[in-house]
């Protein structure tokens, strides 16, 4: 069985996500990573984008994910598996971490990140 990855990393964007009430009205950097495993035989074989999983699928699925405003990480890196799973019946495990930027912790923390690893 063959285990190839689709990754995207360092996807940045300014979104509307925290448990606090003013974190979803003021906003924060955000910086995500996904990696997708598949098997590539078919476009290596073909040289066919149909062959494997187009990555410019996964960047428009996490950035309509990124635009609903969501409390907890966690509750948005699951609508991002689910739709990548959804969109790519050929996906066999997904990997996301979602990192925001300066969290409010009361003190200096570059960021915080989650990491939701799912296998099919």
């Amino acid at each position: 069985m063959n285990q190839d990855i689709v990754s995207l990393e360092g996807i940045e964007f300014y979104a509307f996500h925290g448990f606090y009430e003013y974190e979803r009205k003021e906003g924060n950097d955000f910086v995500i990573d996904v990696h997708v495993t598949t098997d590539f035989s078919a476009a290596a074989d073909t040289d066919d984008l149909s062959g494997t999983v187009n990555y410019e699928g996964i960047y428009q699925i996490v950035k309509e994910e990124m635009a609903i405003s969501t409390k907890l990480l966690e509750r948005l890196a699951q609508r991002m598996v689910d739709r990548i799973q959804q969109s790519f019946i050929e996906v066999k495990k997904i990997e996301i971490s979602v990192a925001k930027k300066n969290p409010p912790v009361g003190g200096k923390v570059d960021q915080s990140r989650i990491t939701m690893i799912r296998e099919f």
